[in-house]
């Protein structure tokens, strides 16, 4: 008889989601590089290329049928270094080293935060509601950060007159991550199905807007995100309240 032959099964990563992946991490290294060499318009606008690789490779891993575990998890290492270490570090440089232990402690908030925040979206991946995050997504608390610092750069700020409005900024920004504030994920906007043409305008404009002013669009876009929590925390409890009493 012949001997059985073994199925061996080849082990591998698929590449295509796992590219964007890497460019999003590549893109928070190089803002720590560039803040380090004070180019710090660069490094704001790398961790903003991060956001946009980021939200790419998981809809190219669904639309390609390519997801994995490894993905999942590299895609939360990039996002560590994205938009937990770069934002704080950028920050760091760029206003808080005149500060000592209080500057070091606030980017450090902001770090930690991320991480806990990104610990506590995989454990709960499988139970938690699809519709809403727990605590501000990492990418939103680092556009914040990196869109004042933008703002302040495109009209020449004095960052002697704003730094201690950017450490309450950033500790906020880290302590919004690790709360219990639900924000909505945008997952049940159907972009198949069809909108009314009013719609499409909104959009268009909106695009407009964003382009003819990003640094200061995208952070009130982003800051109104991170508002939006404590809201439709509240409204929500406040509903459960009236359904209790009724």
């Amino acid at each position: 008889m012949l001997p059985e032959k073994r199925l061996t099964r080849r082990r591998g990563i698929y590449l295509l989601p796992n590219l964007f992946t890497t460019g999003a991490l590549f893109s928070g290294f190089y803002a720590i590089t560039s803040a380090m060499g004070g180019r710090y318009e660069t490094a704001v606008i790398a961790i903003f290329v991060a956001m946009i690789l980021d939200g790419l490779d998981g809809r190219v891993a669904r639309l390609t049928h390519t997801q994995s575990e490894f993905g999942a998890q590299y895609d939360s290492l990039s996002d560590m270094v994205s938009f937990g270490a770069a934002p704080a570090l950028v920050m760091y440089l760029w206003a808080f080293s005149s500060l000592g232990k209080v500057g070091l402690f606030a980017a450090f908030v902001h770090t930690a935060g991320g991480a806990l925040r990104l610990a506590r979206f995989n454990t709960q991946l499988q139970t938690a509601d699809k519709n809403y995050f727990q605590g501000l997504p990492s990418p939103a608390a680092a556009a914040i950060l990196a869109g004042f610092i933008w703002i302040c750069l495109e009209y020449k700020y004095d960052i002697e007159l704003f730094k201690y409005f950017a450490l309450v900024l950033t500790i906020s920004t880290g302590l919004l991550m690790v709360s219990n504030f639900r924000y909505s994920s945008f997952k049940s906007i159907d972009l198949k199905g069809k909108v009314p043409f009013i719609v499409a305008i909104a959009v268009m404009l909106g695009i407009a807007f964003v382009m003819a002013q990003p640094q200061t669009m995208l952070f009130l876009l982003f800051l109104g995100y991170a508002i939006s929590g404590p809201v439709i925390t509240l409204v929500m409890r406040r509903r459960k309240l009236q359904e209790r009493k009724a």
